[in-house]
């Protein structure tokens, strides 16, 4: 029978152990962090009915949705985790508490063409913030601390969150009387760092047949700059032409105004009138936050104020805010780029037991009793020369091997050999434990990434 050559997808990511591990670690980061807050984990389907999950549908959506039929059932995987929880608040409306704080991390799927950094299934890491009918300027504040707190204890020190107000960008088109071609050149604006002022303004009084007064004052508007309260000082220039400007105005110096108490320092955060976000979804608040020194990367963060998550589902007002991390995406430039920490520990197991005697009861005790005190333990029984055992835990780096023998047994001790430096000591078993966990506190201090 001939064999078939195995593969992965393309688009598809598929981890050896050690990276595997620093990935594990990252999400782990992230779970402790979110749940700093005040957030509850969320899981939810892979697979939803087509109908539900495409009750939006249209564009660009529908074309890269992966979509299958089961019996009668016309089904699709998952493309965000947004949909998905608009349904879930939707669903158990009456049996959640608002305003409703969720975490989630979990997989997606697009069928777009598989590229560099961009993949078919890849993992989305999401937080959002629900409220019922209304939802206070306060958690549009908090998010920045959260983002700040998240990449801090990853180990990143050089990023940036930039933020702005689509009720800003709408009163300012508005004032303007560009309502109409807002959308169209918010779209081309956001291009202003890859092609230059001189391009923008031409796609605008070309394409978008703005006049070239509206142009110059649009590229004055968006190349406002400065520190924050610089930015804010020459948005009240404005103040009192639109009352939907005047209002994102108000709701972006209280975001601002609450940074220093979040702990979010002045250098790690931005007001960025060229950000713009989600053109039709996001209502208020937007963020994006990006690697100061891999500025190609892109934001690896981002979201934003909505009003109505669940539009297509109910008719009840479940306004929101949310960011989310691409979180396959991320690890892939980021090992990339070699900032995942190659000194971090990422072996399956903190000891490796050798018994050297036939009767393996006294080596089983030994690893119940360091599982017992939290020490990752794995016993090599197989018949394999000495050689080939410790070659195996240095393959995987596991940080200790302990020896168990007669004579240990005898006297009541544990031989154990610190697999870096190569210092062996013959303890009592309670001292071997304390060792061990004293040199695996010192060895689990780094963070994930390494700038």
């Amino acid at each position: 029978m001939s064999k078939m050559t195995p593969r992965t997808l393309s688009g598809f990511m598929e981890l050896l152990p050690a990276p595997q591990q620093q990935m594990e670690r990252i999400m782990e980061t992230l779970r402790n962090t979110y749940s700093l807050y005040g957030f509850t984990p969320l899981d939810t389907p892979a697979i939803e009915s087509s109908d539900v999950l495409l009750a939006k549908g249209g564009g660009e959506t529908e074309k890269q949705i992966y979509r299958f039929q089961k019996g009668d059932a016309d089904l699709s995987l998952r493309f965000d985790l947004t949909v998905p929880l608009a349904k879930y608040v939707s669903l158990h409306y009456n049996d959640l508490t608002f305003p409703f704080r969720r975490y989630q991390i979990g997989k997606v799927y697009r069928g777009e063409r598989a590229q560099r950094g961009r993949f078919r299934e890849f993992y989305q890491a999401d937080i959002d913030v629900i409220g019922d009918g209304k939802l206070d300027i306060a958690n549009e504040a908090e998010i920045p601390a959260i983002i700040y707190r998240t990449f801090s204890t990853l180990g990143l020190k050089r990023f940036r969150i930039c933020v702005n107000n689509r009720k800003i960008l709408n009163g300012f088109y508005a004032m303007l009387s560009l309502t109409d071609r807002a959308q169209d050149i918010m779209r081309t604006v956001d291009k202003l760092d890859k092609i230059g002022s001189e391009k923008v303004a031409a796609i605008l009084t070309g394409d978008l047949g703005v006049s070239q007064e509206q142009a110059q004052e649009i590229l004055s508007f968006i190349s406002i700059n400065g520190d924050n309260q610089t930015v804010l000082s020459q948005l009240e220039s404005y103040r009192g032409r639109d009352p939907l400007f005047d209002q994102g105005l108000e709701e972006l110096n209280t975001v601002v105004k609450y940074l220093e108490s979040f702990g979010v320092p002045a250098e790690h955060f931005a007001v960025d009138l060229t950000i713009a976000r989600g053109l039709d979804y996001y209502t208020g608040t937007v963020y994006e936050t990006t690697l100061l020194d891999h500025p190609e990367i892109g934001s690896v963060c981002s979201g934003g104020r909505y009003d109505n998550l669940a539009e297509y589902y109910t008719d009840k007002q479940l306004p929101g805010v949310g960011i989310s991390i691409g979180l396959t995406r991320l690890f892939y430039v980021l090992g990339e780029q070699g900032m995942l920490n190659p000194d971090l520990n990422t072996a399956p197991a903190d000891v490796l037991i050798l018994p050297i005697t036939e009767d393996l009861s006294p080596a089983i005790a030994l690893a119940t009793q360091l599982r017992d005190n939290g020490i990752r333990t794995q016993l090599h029984c197989e018949q394999k020369k000495f050689k080939q055992k410790i070659s195996y835990a240095d393959k995987l780096g596991i940080p200790y091997v302990i020896f168990l023998g007669e004579d240990e047994i005898k006297d009541g001790v544990v031989a154990c050999k610190e697999m870096a430096s190569g210092e062996q000591t013959k303890l009592e078993p309670a001292a071997t434990i304390y060792r061990i966990k004293a040199g695996l506190d010192a060895r689990n201090t780094g963070s994930v990434i390494r700038e």
